[in-house]
């Protein structure tokens, strides 16, 4: 499939910084917080990822679509992303498995994006200004534009976790084997509960609103706190109810946002970072073994190291090899932890798929 004639697009930034390209997508205005990527593949994975809600996408990678789309590859039913900015953006795809072309894929998904820009000068920008918020347009410029940007919410002590949740409860993996796991949906990734069911575990996965009381009349024997969006700072409901579940002495296990909420039940402290961490590539050294890991990251909030060293609650179990900061916890004398990374692994090294096993050895531990 060849692009449609191409269109003018505008990208500008809240700083008043402004980048010229083509419309990529769906035609129209969209806003929200941008930041980087810096994957070399895996641009579906990202694009449907929930942790992305709210947010302008930009590839570093400087060739996006050229392998085009694959429903199997998507992490959620829809894309997640209030925009996409690329450098080379293909029409063209030429993987025989891919089902339609990205262009097909981001036009059925409404998304609004902008390509023939000079993506490392944005991203240089990015990571000396910090993550702000932007608007991408092919339809407005000038004084609308700027009126427009106005209306996009800033990311700091904003909710989204109930933005993307799953509104009724629904069951994953064969109930006939396994451990049955508990999953708080925050935000989940499919390919989370993928890992789960390769080990015969059968997940329930509750909204993200859901009491413990409810979750517990499932009877589980474990449960997982989801990656997902926006400030844990403002999720009370979530953490209140992870304070239930470390109350009775369940497995816990969490990852991204599910770690911080984790960190917020014992009392640490968590903050929003300059530019995130985002992409397949960061390097975390597990403290326990004294091994590192390569790993598959997207975070714009962090837990506080300071804040983690002072409590008698919570252990440093992992850190970033790259700026030091906090990559996994240990709550103390509970059969808990959690890490900011994605083991997951989608797209992304598979060297951290062992926390999944981890936790269900926790599980058998504690039963």
């Amino acid at each position: 499939m060849k692009l449609p004639t191409q269109k003018k697009a505008v990208l500008l930034l809240e700083d008043g910084t402004t980048f010229t390209g083509n419309s990529i997508g769906k035609s129209g205005t969209s806003g929200g917080e941008i930041c980087f990527n810096t994957g070399m593949t895996g641009y579906q994975e990202i694009y449907t990822d929930p942790s992305y809600y709210g947010q302008i996408i930009v590839n570093t990678t400087s060739h996006i679509g050229n392998y085009g789309a694959f429903d199997e590859e998507k992490e959620n039913e829809k894309t997640s992303i209030k925009g996409l900015v690329v450098n080379d953006f293909s029409g063209i795809y030429s993987r025989t498995k891919a089902t339609e072309s990205l262009q097909e894929f981001l036009e059925k998904n409404n998304t609004v994006g902008i390509s023939g820009l000079d993506t490392r000068k944005l991203v240089r920008h990015i990571r000396t200004k910090g993550a702000m918020n932007a608007i991408i347009s092919s339809e407005l410029d000038g004084d609308k534009l700027k009126k427009e940007l106005t209306k996009v919410p800033n990311m700091d002590h904003l909710e989204l976790a109930t933005k993307v949740t799953t509104h009724e409860p629904y069951e994953f993996g064969s109930s006939n084997t396994g451990y049955k796991i508990a999953v708080l949906d925050i935000g989940i990734k499919q390919s989370i509960l993928k890992n789960f069911e390769k080990r015969n575990c059968h997940c329930k996965v509750f909204s993200a609103e859901t009491s413990f009381d409810e979750m517990k009349k499932w009877n589980p024997d474990g449960y997982f706190i989801s990656n997902g969006p926006g400030d844990p700072a403002v999720m009370d409901y979530a953490i209140d109810t992870t304070k239930q579940i470390i109350a009775e002495d369940q497995p816990l296990f969490g990852i991204c946002l599910g770690s911080q909420v984790m960190a917020k039940a014992v009392g640490v402290s968590t903050y929003k970072m300059h530019h995130g961490h985002r992409g397949l590539n960061h390097p975390v050294k597990n403290l326990e073994t004294g091994l590192s890991e390569i790993t598959s990251q997207n975070h714009g909030f962090a837990v506080d190291m300071d804040s983690l060293k002072n409590s008698k609650e919570a252990e440093l179990t992992h850190i970033d090899l790259n700026d030091n900061t906090v990559e996994g916890l240990r709550l103390n004398g509970k059969p808990a932890f959690s890490v900011q990374y994605h083991p997951e692994s989608s797209p992304g090294p598979h060297d951290s798929t062992y926390l999944f096993d981890d936790f269900i050895k926790l599980i058998k531990d504690t039963k």
